[in-house]
């Protein structure tokens, strides 16, 4: 009933960073806690944050301390803002309620020098 879009994906350096986000339209009856996850090339999806509807969140210990997922109920908008941006944090980003069962087409985030 929701659909969810993934943008702001890119090719950035090293120690650089980026802000994804994750816009929902449709049919919209909640305001559930929402997730960012990731999965790179040979690897299984793996979650990365999450945020609680009223704006509690956790970080996978990979991304802690680099990484910030915040919300916008007004926009029905979810963000991740990515900082000091590793190369092994290259992955196709998505993102979904907590428990969510369908998956986007996510946005590619490719770090590299």
């Amino acid at each position: 009933q929701v659909h969810l879009v993934e943008s702001g994906g890119g090719l950035v350096q090293p120690g650089g960073s980026l802000r994804l986000s994750c816009a929902a339209s449709g049919r919209i009856f909640s305001i559930p806690a929402m997730g960012w996850y990731r999965q790179a090339p040979g690897k299984t999806r793996e979650w990365v944050a999450a945020i609680s509807s009223n704006g509690h969140t956790n970080y996978a210990d990979s991304v802690k301390g680099r990484f910030t997922i915040s919300r916008d109920n007004a926009k029905n908008t979810v963000y991740l803002q990515m900082n000091s941006l590793k190369p092994e944090d290259t992955a196709v980003y998505y993102c979904n309620r907590i428990g969510g069962s369908s998956w986007g087409q996510g946005t590619q985030v490719t770090v590299s020098s």
